[in-house]
């Protein structure tokens, strides 16, 4: 197989943040959905109350890795707007890419649901909202499971979303 010398490894969002709004909005019109509706699909919460979901803040997990683990993490990407496509490559070199396994995580219920009601193809969806990553943090291989305890200690789940591999520093996504 191919050799990588560093892994990415994610942080969960909280949910839309402040990405892809733009979009929900038009969405919700479109839809006629209703902010003050319970959706089963979103396990029977308010649409209004799961938009509202505070988007999370990663400063302090980040530097208790960076104390704790120095030297571990090569880059990091916050995913915003441009979803993973558009943000993860920005923390690669020209010489590697970014090889992404949509299996590793599990998308959020709102989002898949915005996908679906906007009509979204995955690649559209992949640029456009975060699919559920808030950051990612590029580790060097050798000590990614230092960097995933400290995570696990701010009360992070974080998950290795693929590998770091030779390329032109593009993000692509495993079949």
């Amino acid at each position: 197989g191919v050799q990588t010398c560093a892994l990415p490894i994610c942080i969960a969002s909280s949910g839309v943040h402040s990405n892809g709004f733009s979009l929900v909005r038009k969405i919700l019109a479109d839809n006629c959905l209703d902010l003050h509706k319970v959706y089963p699909e979103l396990s029977n919460k308010l649409l209004g109350e799961v938009l509202l979901t505070p988007t999370k803040i990663y400063v302090k997990q980040v530097l208790s890795v960076l104390a704790e683990c120095p030297k571990a993490v090569r880059a990091l990407a916050h995913i915003t707007g441009g979803g993973i496509t558009e943000n993860l490559n920005r923390a690669l070199p020209e010489t590697m890419d970014a090889l992404v396994n949509k299996d590793a995580w599990e998308v959020p219920a709102i989002i898949k649901m915005g996908i679906e009601a906007a009509g979204l193809t995955e690649e559209q969806a992949l640029k456009t909202f975060n699919m559920g990553i808030g950051m990612v943090l590029i580790v060097d291989a050798a000590r990614v499971d230092a960097v995933m305890d400290e995570l696990a200690k701010s009360g992070e789940e974080p998950v290795v979303i693929g590998k770091i591999v030779e390329g032109t520093g593009v993000v692509r996504y495993a079949e």
